[in-house]
This record gives structure tokens, C-alpha cells and sequence, in this order.
């Protein structure tokens, strides 16, 4: 962890000298996981330094800081995940040395707590602030309200979809030309079918113990009950058919009676020998690749729907719920199909027209799925588009 004592620097020698690159301080709670979030702080850490900048990120740590090492970002310890508001108060302190210890042009806040501390470092220290609005949060009573309201004190304010767009300004009156939409980025490096050798295919089948020549469904995403695992079972139910497999993919991260409820509902349908549970893949490109066809069926919507999206860069059709960022990224009849949220019967129905595509329909389907993600939802767009954000409020402050 770095030294973050308290300097005296005047405000007025914040002020970036002319040729400078910017330096750009993001803040999320840990990096930990494998979210979108945490993903993206480490991809825009990467174009920042790509485009001649400086990268700081300040998080509690975890798994991804030695992503941000290979991509040449500086990491700082600080114990911003607290909601404790003791601990919130002298984060304020903390960041105002960081911010003039480093001489940071630009902070992009990306979570609650965090930005409570980051709003008041930026106004002391008249850096100017960039929030992004990474879901619909919960806005049951008006303190929930003001605590979220903290993610549209930002000079901009990033929204992942055009569905979380218009929910800030809704629920929080903030004016449009405010606002910048900016989905997220799918790593088409990463995410290329051509880049999947059969090798990490054939390795995946065989620890998931799948018969050859069987059509292969998949759900990915965490055990929680919103993502709609119990709904695809029914579904699965519904269609009566020992023909196919269907893999449940994600940890459950602690919730074991909601596993327990799966596997439960698994056997109450028979369905031992068709529907598994795969804990947590960490090759999600080989994934999709063995793949006949992926199922997004959250009961929410979704902010956005990372899986959606690199499903369909991987050219593999798709079915998710008629709700969220999932009607910004699937192109109905074309690349995938919309049901409505935790309707079981209208899946399965989606599952077997998916299933019926014959050779020709499925590769003309893989071919306008890939080319429809590498127009509108590419990693190098959504770096692009964030980095022109940050000139947007330098110049905003006479600081491009």
C-alpha cells in the first residue's frame, strides 16, 4: 500500500502542465471478482496507459491486481468497500492525498460508498468526477435513494446501457446531455471463435462428462435465484426430451439452500441424467464454443448482460428475457429470441426453435451475431468512448 500521508499542495498547482498525459484514478470497491465491473476497471486501465496516459486504481485488492500490473496500471490499497461511515469520512482524507500526492486529473468513480468519499475528495480538491451507473440498485425508500443519488454527482455520468440511461434520468432527474451512454465492451480477442482451439473444447466436455453428438444448452451466471436457473428447468421440463444437456454454470457462492432448491427441482422433474450444475469455468470461450445454445432468463433485467453479448461473439444463438440491456444487444428472429421474464413455457418453446435451426440458418446466424457485437459492443468502442469522456470533463475544467 502506498504512503498516503497528508500533503500540502494549493489546489491551484493541480493544474495538469501542458503535454502532460493525464492521470486517471479509478476507484471500485475490490478486484476480486470477475464481474463486469472489476473487468472493466482493468480494460480501461489498459487504454489509458495505451493512449499515453496514467493508470491508478484504487481498490481493497484481489485476484485482478495482477491483471493490472500486465497491463502497466498502478494499484492502491485503501478501504474503500466500507460502508462503515467512520471509515467512509477518513477515505475522504485519503483520497485528497492520493489525488494530490499523484497528481490525478480525473477520478472515475464506480460504486456507492466509494463515490460518497470521492464526491467530497473531488470537490475539495476540484478534480473533476466521473461516475458510471452499473445497475438499477435498490430504490425502495428514500434513504436508499440518497445513498444511490451519490452516482449521479459526477460531471458525467456513464450509464452501461441505454436501459440504465433512462432509468437515471427517471428516478433521479439527471439531465440528458449529462449523461453518457457507454455498453460494455465484449474482448474480441478473447471472445473469437477462430481463436478456440478444439484441444480446450474437447478438455471441457470431458471434465463436464458430455455424450458426443448430444445439442448442448447453457445458462451461465452466478446461483441466485434472479437469474432464472429454476425457470430454464421448468422449461427444460416442459420440452421432454432426454436428447439434449443442459449445464447450469456458475458457483453459488455461499448460497447453498438456493442449490439445494436446483437440485431439488431437478429431481422432482426427473431431469438428473439432462440438467447440471457446473460450478464456476474459467475458460467461458471454450464454453460457448461447445455450445449449442445459450439462455440468459433472468427474472430482472439485467443493466446490460455480458453474457449475451460474448455468447453471440462467439456466434452462438441466443434466448434471453424481454427486459434490461437484452433488447439493446439481441436482435429478435435474427440473432437470438426474447421471452418474457419467468414465463417457462414460452422458453421452451424459444429453446426448441433454436434447437431446429438446421446447418445453413445456424451459420447465417453465427455470421450476423459476430458481426453485430464487433459493430456495437466491442472492448476497443467502450475504451474509446470512456477515454473521450475523460477529455470531455478536462476540457470542461480548461485542463485538455
Amino acid at each position: 500500500m502506498k504512503d498516503s500521508a497528508h500533503l500540502n499542495i494549493d489546489d491551484d498547482e493541480m493544474a495538469r502542465p501542458e503535454g502532460r498525459p493525464p492521470t486517471v484514478l479509478q476507484i471500485l470497491p475490490a478486484l476480486g471478482g470477475s464481474g463486469g465491473v472489476e473487468r472493466g476497471t482493468v480494460e480501461i486501465a489498459g487504454a489509458i496507459n495505451a493512449a499515453g496516459g496514467r493508470a491508478i486504481v484504487a481498490s481493497e485488492g484481489g485476484l485482478l491486481v495482477h491483471d493490472l500490473s500486465r497491463v502497466n496500471a498502478e494499484h492502491v490499497i485503501l478501504p474503500v468497500a466500507s460502508k462503515n461511515p467512520v471509515v467512509m469520512y477518513r477515505n475522504v482524507q485519503r483520497l485528497i492525498d492520493l489525488i494530490r500526492q499523484e497528481h490525478v486529473d480525473v477520478v472515475h468513480v464506480r460504486s456507492r460508498a466509494p463515490a460518497w468519499s470521492a464526491y467530497f475528495a473531488c470537490q475539495r480538491t476540484k478534480v473533476p468526477l466521473v461516475t458510471t451507473f452499473h445497475g438499477t440498485y435498490s430504490i425502495g425508500n428514500w434513504i436508499k435513494r440518497k445513498y444511490n443519488a451519490v452516482m449521479t454527482f459526477g460531471d458525467r455520468v456513464i450509464a452501461i446501457s441505454s436501459f440504465i440511461g433512462g432509468h437515471v434520468r427517471r428516478h433521479y432527474g439527471v439531465p440528458v446531455d449529462k449523461i453518457r451512454v457507454i455498453h460494455r465492451g465484449v474482448d474480441l480477442e478473447r471472445f473469437d471463435p477462430e481463436k478456440i482451439s478444439a484441444e480446450r473444447v474437447i478438455k471441457l466436455s470431458t471434465d463436464w462428462r458430455l455424450p458426443d453428438g448430444v445439442p448442448i444448452i447453457m445458462l451461465p451466471g452466478r446461483l441466485t435465484r434472479w437469474k432464472g436457473q429454476l425457470v430454464v428447468i421448468d422449461a427444460i421440463a416442459r420440452m421432454a426430451r432426454k436428447d439434449i444437456r443442459c449445464l447450469l454454470v456458475g458457483s453459488d457462492q455461499g448460497r447453498e439452500e438456493y442449490r439445494r432448491e436446483l437440485e431439488n427441482r431437478i429431481v422432482q422433474h426427473g431431469l438428473e441424467e439432462v440438467v447440471r450444475i457446473v460450478d464456476h469455468c474459467d475458460d467461458m470461450p471454450a464454453a460457448y464454443k461447445l455450445t449449442d445454445l445459450v439462455i440468459s432468463a433472468s427474472t430482472d433485467p439485467e443493466a446490460f448482460g455480458r453474457i449475451v453479448c460474448e455468447a453471440q461473439a462467439m456466434g452462438r444463438p441466443v434466448i434471453a428475457t424481454d427486459h434490461g440491456g437484452a433488447r439493446e444487444t439481441v436482435i429478435p428472429e435474427v440473432t437470438g429470441w426474447l421471452t418474457p421474464p419467468g414465463d417457462s413455457d414460452a422458453l421452451a418453446k424459444a429453446i426448441e426453435t433454436g434447437l431446429s435451426l438446421d446447418s445453413a440458418a445456424r451459420n447465417k446466424l453465427a455470421d450476423t451475431a459476430i458481426a453485430h457485437v464487433r459493430k456495437n459492443f466491442s472492448k476497443t468502442q467502450m475504451c474509446d468512448k470512456t477515454l473521450d469522456v475523460y477529455n470531455e470533463v478536462l476540457a470542461d475544467r480548461g485542463r485538455a
